[in-house]
């Protein structure tokens, strides 16, 4: 894993920036693996400032979200798809055709996640995935379990990421209790992985991640046995390693 330190939000999101940008650059047609929440806006909105300033064309790419809750409607402010339109694909030249967010409102889930994996297979796997990390660790909404799931299926959210996210919803009974998300096995076939993480409240879960044992109570620590990681962290997220 390499890690970069760098001194706060803003550095950490022009340093990812770049790294997305390189890829888009050498190979137009690539798979973006995109992340939502907090943590990637600022590095979407670095992306954006470089598509207005003529240095990224979004035109042949193509990309294949993370996660996204269920059940939602893609309309919905809070759906991870109303997110990704918002804060990238509305505002760069990206065919939205060509942009993959799992569907919350599938009628057979089952069904629906088999499909997404082997679209992600058939686009010829991730180029670079974003990803975050959550407080207890978790990697898209893969969350701390006895078992981590391989490939794209839905989950129950647990009740600290339910607390977490419930700051973007009217009250937390609000909050989708479940989601789709892509399994462990579906973010190690990406090629390069760029993890994310900011803030105080996320350096327990760095530092877990860095030196404690591998372990599915903290499923981002088998980030380090993918053979080309990225970590962009800032220095208050990276200050208990």
């Amino acid at each position: 894993m390499k890690i970069t330190v760098v001194k706060n939000y803003d550095e950490m999101s022009r340093e990812a920036a770049k790294y997305v940008a390189e890829t888009l650059t050498s190979k137009p047609d690539c798979v973006l693996g995109l992340a939502t929440g907090d943590t990637p806006i600022g590095m979407y909105a670095e992306l954006v400032k470089m598509y207005n300033e003529g240095k990224l064309d979004f035109s042949k790419a193509r990309s294949v979200n993370l996660d996204e809750y269920y059940p939602i409607t893609p309309d919905n402010d809070q759906s991870y798809r109303y997110f990704m339109n918002y804060h990238l694909f509305d505002k760069v030249n990206i065919n939205k055709a060509n942009t993959y967010v799992p569907d919350g409102t599938a009628k057979d889930v089952e069904a629906h996640c088999k499909a997404y994996e082997a679209n992600i297979d058939a686009l010829g796997g991730v180029d670079v995935q974003v990803l975050g990390i959550g407080r207890n660790g978790h990697i898209g909404f893969n969350e701390p379990d006895a078992e981590l799931v391989r490939g794209t299926h839905l989950t129950a959210l647990t009740k600290s990421t339910i607390e977490a996210n419930s700051r973007f919803f009217a009250s937390e009974a609000d909050v989708p209790k479940h989601a789709l998300t892509m399994g462990i096995e579906s973010v190690f076939k990406a090629r390069k992985i760029l993890l994310l993480v900011s803030g105080a409240n996320k350096a327990e879960a760095v530092r877990a991640m860095l030196k404690g044992n591998i372990s599915t109570n903290c499923p981002a620590s088998f980030l380090g046995l993918h053979n080309d990681v990225v970590l962009i962290c800032d220095e208050a997220a990276y200050s208990l390693v």
